[in-house]
C-alpha cells in the first residue's frame, strides 16, 4: 500500500511539473506582423453571450503587446455589409481576401470551447477556455497558435459550514455569477493567459512595444 501511494504522488507532482516545450517563433519572426485582424469568435458553448465576452477582452493583451488591432465594431460592421453574419462564415474567408479588405498583416482565429457558470452540487464554477490561432494574411502561414483557461474557482476559499452550507453557497454562487456574468471577468483573466507576451508561449511583443526584438521572459 505503501508503494502504491509513493507511485501515486510520484506520478501527481511529475503531471503538475510539466512544462510545455517552447514555441517555435521562426515563422512569427519572419512574418514580422504589425497589425491584427481579430475575428468573431467561432462558440462551441450555449452561451450566447461568449463571443463578445471574449471579442471585447482579447483586444486589450493584443494593444498592450505593441500591435495595431483593428476596431472589433469596424471590422463587425464590415462583415455585415458584406452579408457576413456568422463566425464560422467569417473563418471560411481566405486570408488573401482579408487582407485585400482589411490590410492587416496577421489575423487572429478565436474558437470558444468553455464559458459560463455551471453547478457542481457542492460547488459553482465559472470557466472560460479559449484557444487561438495567428496567421500570415498574405501566405496562410499559421504563426502561433495557444490555449488558455481561467476559472473563478481559483480564487475561492470555502470558508465551511458543513454540506448545507456548502450546497447553499455553490447554488448563490451559481446565481451570482450569472447574474453578474462572471465569465465577462475570467474571460479577460483567460485572454491575457492566451495572449500576453510575458506568459510561456504567448505572442510575440509588436513593433509598438518597447520590449520589441527582446527575448520572452519564460514564466
Amino acid at each position: 500500500m505503501k508503494l502504491s501511494v509513493a507511485l501515486l504522488l510520484t506520478l501527481i507532482l511529475a503531471g503538475c511539473a510539466t512544462t510545455k516545450a517552447p514555441m517555435d517563433y521562426s515563422a512569427f519572426k519572419q512574418s514580422n506582423p504589425k497589425s491584427i485582424l481579430v475575428l468573431p469568435p467561432t462558440n462551441q458553448t450555449s452561451e450566447v453571450i461568449a463571443p463578445y465576452g471574449v471579442l471585447a477582452n482579447v483586444t486589450v493583451p493584443l494593444a498592450e503587446a505593441g500591435y495595431y488591432v483593428f476596431p472589433v465594431a469596424l471590422v463587425n460592421e464590415t462583415f455585415k455589409n458584406n452579408g457576413l453574419t456568422v463566425a464560422e462564415d467569417i473563418h471560411a474567408v481566405a486570408p488573401k481576401k482579408l487582407n485585400e479588405i482589411f490590410g492587416a498583416d496577421a489575423v487572429l482565429y478565436i474558437d470558444i470551447e468553455e464559458y459560463g457558470t455551471s453547478y457542481a452540487v457542492l460547488s459553482s464554477d465559472t470557466v472560460v477556455v479559449v484557444k487561438a490561432r495567428l496567421t500570415d494574411s498574405k501566405t496562410n502561414v499559421t504563426l502561433w497558435e495557444g490555449k488558455a483557461s481561467a476559472s473563478s474557482s481559483e480564487q475561492n476559499n470555502n470558508g465551511g459550514g458543513g454540506i448545507v452550507g456548502m450546497l447553499v453557497e455553490a447554488a448563490v454562487t451559481q446565481i451570482m455569477e450569472t447574474a453578474l456574468d462572471t465569465g465577462f471577468d475570467i474571460a479577460a483573466i483567460a485572454s491575457n493567459r492566451l495572449l500576453s507576451p510575458q506568459i510561456h508561449n504567448g505572442l510575440l511583443y509588436g513593433p509598438r512595444s518597447p520590449f520589441y526584438g527582446k527575448e520572452k521572459p519564460v514564466k
